[in-house]
């Protein structure tokens, strides 16, 4: 017993295989993240190392270039790009598509460690690194402003309170602050005043970090109670530190706003961002791997307004980009087209065959198709995109071509007087490997997209993949319910029976208008009618074949 056969004579165990088909797919496509295009994790590794003071030769020299002498050892590395400003070197590591992420941290965690020994000893901490996605970008972005309030404190409610809530939200990766004005204290040297004096800079960069310190001092014990001891070394504002002792002279002090001039201001006044022609401070959002993007906004956006509320009223939020809008637009289109195509599939089914039963039958494979691969795509942690949708669009019409031509033979068994079991049955049998073929062959078209390379090939991957799996669940269904609802639901009507309707279609298909011209006498005596090569019989409007001079006529 075959499996068509098998599905026909247990009609309940495939009505329940085909539910499974809809109910795992409904709960796949709920689980489904939505982006974009696939995602595609690129493995890159952005190392970053700070020398305070150091000018960009002095980091390029004595921090990038030990570092990108281990760097180049490393197997599988493509290309290697460094920066070096101002005190900081910034290293991007890109490996072959191939490479695994994790293997590639160690090798450069090891790298980092065997190039310590070459690095300058005053560094205020070794290298590091982190696992970076170049094509992963911000999926939304906040400005906060303020016309009254300075910079710095805005800086402190984004970075401090706003940043931190964010980063707690399921689906958020990180919070990258733009434009950053953490505040500082900076002292401004004056060289003529420190070289009358005979100062150096030196002195005054110890002066500096003695008097500014945050260390734990100890404590006192009594019989009672414990104290701890603070020295409040911590300063907090310029006017703090305009009475340190730099230095003494002749017996007396020399103070710091004496050669110096500290200022409140910020750690890096170098940088900068705008809100159209107003400063601000920018958060931009990135999403983790894998994570929905339209769930993930939304749950920001539930929490802006209560953050909002408790902010000082001097500050503002805006909401700069939203990337989720973009991508509802462009999902709601393809989803349309997708239902469209459906409708205009069976409504041609529908034009074509001029039965709603024998309609119904393969339509009926479309949905199951398209339900039952969104439960397969959620087991292969695809995201419901553009190109994922893109294949199910395209594989509308050739979901249904199995099932006709199922149905197709089926119908020519019930036409020749076989009950609707037999021609089930019988049909199936003839058919079956057809089909089979059929859908091998379809799916080999796609092969080769299959095993495309590159960055290419990883975006077409689900794409190609997607497409495959509905064009084999339209195969099975076509093998087990199509034969299965034909056995039930078929009947064949006599020509005469069937409505106006149905007899002006059978005309236009089957005896045009044009061209036409009286023929030789049907075997019953009914005149027949010639288009082309084709012969018409008006009784039963059967198409057939026109063959030689003879006028034998050879049935389709």
């Amino acid at each position: 017993m075959n499996l068509p056969e098998l599905c026909i004579r247990r009609p309940v165990m495939t009505t329940l295989l085909m539910a499974a088909f809809l109910i795992f797919g409904l709960i796949g496509y709920r689980a489904l993240p939505v982006s974009e295009l696939p995602t595609v994790d690129f493995p890159t590794i952005a190392v970053t190392a700070n020398l305070p003071g150091a000018s960009p030769e002095t980091m390029a020299a004595a921090v990038a270039t030990p570092l990108e002498g281990q760097f180049s050892t490393i197997a599988g590395l493509d290309s290697m790009t460094s920066t070096s400003a101002q005190g900081s070197t910034s290293i991007t590591l890109q490996f072959s598509l191939e490479r695994n992420i994790d293997a590639a941290a160690q090798d450069v965690q090891a790298a980092i460690s065997a190039a310590l020994r070459k690095l300058p000893p005053n560094m205020p901490a070794p290298p590091s690194f982190r696992k970076v996605n170049p094509a992963d970008s911000p999926v939304f972005y906040i400005a906060m402003l303020s016309p009254t309030l300075p910079l710095s404190l805005v800086n402190e409610y984004a970075e401090t309170q706003l940043a931190q809530r964010l980063s707690t939200i399921p689906g958020v990766a990180q919070v990258l602050i733009f434009g950053s004005q953490k505040f500082a204290v900076r002292v401004q040297a004056n060289p003529d005043q420190l070289a009358s004096r005979g100062i150096g800079l030196d002195e005054l960069q110890q002066t500096l970090a003695q008097n500014n310190v945050n260390q734990p001092i100890g404590q006192l014990d009594g019989s009672r109670q414990t104290f701890a001891i603070k020295d409040g070394g911590q300063l907090s504002s310029a006017a703090a530190y305009r009475p340190l002792i730099v230095a003494w002279r002749n017996g007396a002090p020399v103070r710091l706003d004496e050669v110096a001039t500290p200022i409140d201001s910020v750690e890096n006044n170098k940088i900068a961002s705008w809100n159209v022609d107003k400063r601000a401070i920018v958060l931009a959002i990135q999403r983790q791997p894998g994570a929905n993007t339209i769930e993930t906004v939304d749950a920001i956006k539930r929490i802006l307004p209560s953050f909002q509320s408790k902010l000082p009223a001097a500050i503002e939020m805006r909401v700069l980009f939203d990337r989720s809008v973009s991508i509802r637009d462009a999902i709601d289109d393809v989803q349309f087209t997708l239902i469209l195509a459906g409708f205009l599939v069976i409504l041609v089914i529908l034009l074509f065959l001029r039965n709603l039963s024998a309609t119904i039958i393969p339509a009926l494979a479309l949905p199951i198709s398209v339900v039952g691969t969104f439960g397969a795509m959620a087991v292969l942690g695809y995201s419901l995109d553009n190109l994922s949708l893109l294949a199910l669009t395209l594989s509308v019409g050739f979901v249904v071509d199995d099932a006709i031509v199922m149905l197709e033979n089926i119908v020519r068994h019930v036409e020749k007087g076989e009950t609707p079991f037999e021609a089930a049955i019988q049909g199936a049998r003839e058919i079956g490997f057809t089909i089979l073929s059929m859908t091998l062959s379809l799916i080999a078209v796609f092969i080769p997209v299959l095993f495309m390379s590159g960055i290419v090939g990883r975006l077409l991957h689900e794409f190609a993949v997607t497409i495959c799996v509905a064009i084999l669940v339209s195969g099975f269904v076509s093998l087990t319910l199509t034969p299965m609802l034909c056995s039930r639901y078929i009947q064949h009507a006599e020509p005469d029976t069937h409505g106006r309707l149905f007899q002006i279609f059978e005309r236009f298909f089957c005896c045009p208008a044009r061209g036409l011209r009286a023929d030789a006498q049907a075997g019953d005596g009914a005149p027949t009618q010639r288009a082309g090569g084709f012969l018409c019989h008006p009784a039963a409007h059967r198409l057939s074949v026109y063959r030689g001079a003879q006028g034998f006529p050879a049935e389709r």
